[in-house]
């Protein structure tokens, strides 16, 4: 038992070739197909070939994926009893997803016969040469980040205005409203409809053609949103005709504006500021972008590099997301978290469960980082009690080192209040350097109200009496 799949063209019966006509005529076979949406169809179901049509599987069902699905299985099932005859718009091979999936599996022998592409007629009609390159894309099925606006692209599978409203809205991401489209209707027939639109009216008054494709032509239009528009600008900048400034930094010199950069992102996050968020973290990204650009140009890494490192990182350390590993809790996620990151190839052995908290690290959140990698090795109190005595305890030790004023004792005594305080805020679950940022804002707050109190009295906040500054830092604190 067999499944001959023949292709109809893109036209009309007039451009089938004779060996096919011939063969749908004659043959004692059953014909179906995928669509008797087709000029040929029409004219060979009027000389007497009868066809078995699936059009009532795209009523039947909401998504595309399940209306070739059920096709492609149906035919499967008709092909292990009998031979039959299957007819598809186009080529067989050019955008049909049932012949795809009668060609991978191995039950049912599927031969390939006939079928001009509909691309050579849409060549010739729109004028344009596929050596500058072209895409074809399903227009049921695909995705915005795969485009290439630099090249022709030309959207097939589209049925009707919903699949076209999919598409513009897909393409207004990219491209200006403005932008001509052109929809192409049964092309290289005597039916061929070409209408030029911009495209934000692609789908405005579509008629159902099941023969409608939507070419979209190169733009010459400037993506500054997409990555590899912003990839050259940085490329460009230290390049022979680029800037000076950015032509001589180093890994060495741009440290600082990564720290700057990224506490400017901290204070639009805690602000809760979605437009400055934006521009700070496109600092941020800036400051990637300048280190892997210098990687490039010294012939060490690329940004390739970086993303691709990056990525296996988190597909390999996420394996209840991307295998088959099962979890039921945070903590099981986050322990394998650990037990892959130690496994990792290239990791340095650690010989201390510290050797991992880096040097560099803001001294709070050093201490917390240490604290919290003592407390996984089961270096811990045993009770919250004992972390309370030791802070008196240690706040006695730093009023003794005042009292002898020694300075080098007063610090190191500070340091022990300050750790115990940081261990305090890991067991309540509490980030120190968050709260101490808060506590911060809030001082700067107050203190500006008592400033602007003072101003307000024609007076320096030195000049004012206790008695005005308590006034003003209160009617702060009832406003907060």
């Amino acid at each position: 038992m067999s499944i001959e799949v023949i292709g109809l063209g893109a036209g009309d019966l007039n451009q089938l070739p004779l060996g096919i006509y011939k063969n749908l005529v004659n043959t004692k076979s059953k014909i179906f197909s995928r669509t008797n949406e087709h000029p040929v169809i029409e004219e060979l179901i009027n000389e007497g070939v009868h066809f078995n049509s699936f059009d009532d599987y795209y009523i039947e069902q909401d998504e595309f994926a399940n209306v070739y699905l059920n096709i492609s299985t149906k035919l499967l099932d008709l092909g292990q009893k009998e031979d039959i005859v299957y007819v598809v718009p186009g080529h067989p091979l050019v955008a049909e997803q049932t012949v795809q999936t009668l060609l991978n599996q191995n039950e049912v022998q599927v031969e390939i016969n006939g079928g001009k592409s509909f691309l050579d007629d849409l060549f010739t009609t729109l004028k344009i040469d596929p050596i500058e390159g072209f895409q074809l894309v399903d227009g049921t099925n695909f995705s915005r980040t795969d485009l290439n606006y630099q090249q022709h692209i030309i959207f097939a599978q589209v049925y009707d205005a919903y699949i076209a409203s999919e598409v513009k809205l897909a393409l207004l991401e990219d491209l200006d409203p403005e932008h001509e489209v052109t929809i192409v209707k049964a092309v290289g027939s005597q039916r061929e409809e070409i209408n030029k639109v911009p495209l934000y009216e692609l789908d405005h008054k579509l008629e159902l053609d099941n023969l409608m494709s939507i070419y979209i032509p190169p733009t010459n239009e400037k993506l500054r949103h997409t990555f590899s528009d912003f990839k050259q600008t940085i490329a460009t900048l230290r390049g022979p005709d680029g800037c000076e400034w950015d032509k001589k930094q180093t890994h060495t010199s741009l440290r600082k504006y990564l720290l700057e950069e990224s506490y400017e992102l901290i204070e639009a996050i805690n602000n809760n500021d979605d437009e400055n968020m934006i521009e700070e973290l496109g600092d941020v990204l800036l400051q990637v972008m300048l280190h892997s650009q210098i990687g490039a140009d010294d012939g060490y890494f690329t940004i390739d590099d970086v993303i691709k490192e990056v990525n296996e990182k988190m597909i390999r350390r996420h394996p209840h997301v991307f295998d088959k590993t099962v979890v039921n809790s945070v903590e099981e996620i986050n322990a394998n978290w650990e037990t892959i990151k130690a496994s990792e190839a290239g990791r340095k052995k650690e010989e201390s469960a510290l050797d991992s908290v880096l040097k560099s690290l803001p001294a709070l959140q050093k201490t917390s980082e240490i604290i919290k990698k003592a407390k996984k090795s089961g270096f811990d109190w045993e009770s919250t009690t004992q972390l309370w005595n030791k802070l008196e305890e240690e706040l006695g030790e730093f009023k003794e080192a005042i009292e002898m004023h020694d300075m080098q004792e007063m610090e190191l005594e500070l340091g022990d209040v300050l750790f115990v305080v940081a261990d305090l805020a890991n067991h309540y679950k509490i980030d120190p350097e968050l709260a101490l940022l808060r506590v911060n804002d809030k001082f700067t707050s107050r203190f500006q109200a008592v400033e602007l109190g003072a101003k307000s009295l024609d007076k320096k906040v030195l000049d004012l009496s206790e008695a005005e500054k308590d006034l003003f830092w209160e009617q702060a604190k009832e406003k907060e």
